[in-house]
């Protein structure tokens, strides 16, 4: 509440990096997911929640520690090798630790995509992650 009543009184915009997903879910309306520094996920924070697109993006929210002892939700190890970020080949930065990666994905780096309104997924195989 006291974030917005600054936002509106102030005409306040701000830009808050975290790797962590729980803290950032309470202080922005909109999140860019980064990795390797490109976007790979862009939408509203209730719709990251609610309708995560992108491999990267769940495994960051499988990270999230749930304070309950029976919540049994799993977590999600990456696994590979993480591309170079000096000089990234041309395909998709994430291909070599996704679990859904494919020849489209190492043939070219995937563009930005409206996938539903105001949400954008730079993902070959946006819906397929949807499991």
């Amino acid at each position: 509440k006291l974030l917005n009543q600054l936002k509106e009184e102030y005409k306040l915009t701000y830009i808050f990096i975290s790797h962590d997903l729980s803290v950032v879910e309470y202080l922005a309306d909109r999140i860019a997911v980064m990795y390797l520094g490109r976007v790979v996920e862009l939408t509203t924070s209730e719709e990251l929640f609610a309708n995560t697109l992108h491999p990267y993006t769940k495994a960051l929210l499988s990270a999230i520690p749930i304070p309950e002892i029976l919540d049994e939700r799993p977590q999600i190890l990456l696994q590979g090798e993480i591309t170079s970020p000096i000089n990234p080949p041309n395909e998709c930065r994430f291909a070599k630790r996704c679990q859904y990666a494919c020849d489209t994905c190492k043939a070219g780096s995937p563009a930005l995509k409206e996938v539903a309104p105001g949400h954008f997924v730079a993902c070959h195989h946006p819906l397929e992650s949807k499991e």
